[in-house]
């Protein structure tokens, strides 16, 4: 456990394992605990890179836009001694890796976006506004009740109800502000890679969810044409957290392509 000194905050990092090393940064929630089910199988391979995003779990709360994230991946990077690692994000954590990939090309061996985005179309945008709409009018209980109904399958969601509920208790007794959370649900809807995308030249896995009714396949595809050279993972069910659902076939995924990348 440690803390990178970043732009007027102090980043919360975790490292594990020992060889080519890998920074996981998680979706909306921000705290790297998202990437348990992948820990222990990445560790024995990898120096494993876990954090908190600035403004939520043990990373001081401070306002970020998605360069300010995607510098603050530069400044873990170089607090944990590291020049290059393999950059694996979920979501709004996978944009971050994009912005990353821009800003900072040399610091990655390779991108992983997990059921990310190049721009937010209005079926997204939908999801988020009732998301949204939660959390300002019903408060952050209501909002973490509802958010499995977004992540998971419903049959995983109710075989596995009991490990949700304890779940939830731990996410709110460590939920960002009402405030954070709007900052950066609206900064990652506002995000457009645009042209942008074209100049990506780092090897990049795109990892996609058939049934995932928050993010949609499809717009991993349209990334995919936008990123020049990118490969396209897509699996047939575990929703939006399939990383979590089916933690064997995501993890087996990403370490073969590491280790394709690493050779």
């Amino acid at each position: 456990m440690a803390f990178a000194r970043g732009k007027d905050a102090e980043i919360y990092y975790e490292v594990h394992g020992r060889g080519t090393p890998i920074v996981l940064s998680a979706g909306m929630g921000g705290s790297g605990s998202f990437w348990a089910p992948q820990l222990e199988a990445l560790a024995t391979r990898h120096q494993v890179i876990l954090y908190d995003h600035v403004g939520t779990g043990r990373s001081a709360a401070s306002h970020r836009s998605i360069a300010g994230m995607a510098d603050d991946i530069a400044c873990v990077l170089d607090h944990a001694s590291v020049d290059a690692a393999h950059v694996v994000g979920h979501a709004i954590g996978g944009i971050v890796g994009i912005e990353l990939a821009l800003r900072h090309p040399r610091r990655l061996r390779s991108l992983t976006v997990v059921n990310g985005w190049g721009c937010a179309d209005p079926f997204l945008r939908r999801c988020f506004e009732i998301r949204k709409q939660l959390l300002n009018q019903s408060g952050p209980q209501a909002y973490v009740r509802a958010q499995p109904l977004f992540l998971y399958p419903p049959q995983w969601i109710s075989e596995n109800i009991a490990h949700l509920d304890a779940e939830e208790e731990r996410i709110l007794r460590h939920f960002p502000s009402v405030a954070t959370m709007n900052q950066r649900i609206d900064m990652f809807l506002a995000f457009e890679g645009g042209k942008r995308l074209a100049a990506i030249n780092v090897p990049t896995l795109l990892a996609s969810a058939k049934d995932d009714a928050l993010v949609p396949a499809y717009l991993t595809r349209e990334l995919a044409a936008a990123i020049p050279d990118s490969r396209v993972h897509e699996v047939d069910w575990g929703a939006h957290a399939f990383s979590v659902v089916t933690p064997e076939v995501f993890n087996d995924t990403l370490l073969d392509f590491c280790k394709e990348v690493d050779r």
